[in-house]
């Protein structure tokens, strides 16, 4: 095997690994804790980017940092950017991030009467 197909096969397994890693560390959600809460309060400020659309929610107790779906996927199903404007009210069905008593994975948020499923 030449030197040259070498460095391009260890370029190749390096650059799949790192990106294998990347991929698992994005979408590993068994940092998050079994029990699911429903928390309810105001958008502070929201973001609708990719790769996942995020809130910060004033609840009773709190701010939470909810961690939503990726944009398309809240697009698709009728949840837009303009919904989760700052000062709308909503309930979130979640998960509390292990060690991390602010953030908050949502699987459902309420919002303008509608109820839209994010995972």
């Amino acid at each position: 095997m030449t030197r040259m197909r070498k460095l391009m096969l260890a370029g190749s397994a390096a650059c799949s690994m790192a990106l294998t890693a990347v991929a698992m560390a994005h979408h590993g959600w068994s940092g998050y804790e079994a029990e699911l809460l429903e928390v309810a309060g105001v958008i502070e400020q929201s973001s609708y980017s990719s790769p996942h659309g995020s809130i910060h929610l004033k609840a009773a107790d709190k701010t939470w940092v909810v961690v939503l779906a990726p944009p398309s996927r809240m697009t698709s199903r009728g949840l837009s950017a303009e919904m989760l404007k700052a000062g709308a009210n909503v309930s979130i069905e979640g998960y509390q991030k292990k060690g991390d008593e602010t953030e908050l994975r949502a699987e459902r948020i309420s919002v303008a009467g509608k109820t839209v499923e994010l995972r």
